[in-house]
């Protein structure tokens, strides 16, 4: 028997991760997004949500997070994981599934970081 396949990672993400591990726990405290966690997640499984409703909420939440001190973090964590639902370090998770658009938010949010503009 064959040991399972890992899937693969880019090694972007992988410095991410080690650029951002080390946060201490207090300013992971202070993401944004736990003040309205359902602004990032939509509502609960028997919530309903119009297409309009969706993007609304999508566009608050994106606002969120431009302003939230650990959104480097999240996007290296959203890189890992790579969710399937939610709006991580302001870009929806159906975004962030895209290659292109991967390599895009990992240079914004990185130059951002790098200004002091968000982390």
């Amino acid at each position: 028997m064959s040991a399972p396949r890992l899937a693969y990672v880019h090694p972007v993400v992988n410095l991410l991760d080690a650029l951002t591990g080390e946060l201490p726990e207090e300013l992971a405290d202070g993401a944004a997004c736990g003040l309205d966690p359902e602004l990032h997640t939509g509502p609960d499984l028997f919530g309903e949500e119009s297409a309009e409703e969706r993007a609304a909420r999508e566009d608050v939440a994106k606002s969120v997070c431009a302003e939230c001190p650990v959104r480097l973090r999240c996007l290296a964590t959203a890189l890992l994981i790579r969710p399937e639902t939610g709006v991580w370090a302001g870009y929806p998770a159906e975004e962030l599934a895209r290659p292109l658009v991967r390599t895009y938010a990992v240079a914004t949010v990185c130059l951002a970081h790098r200004d002091g503009v968000a982390s």
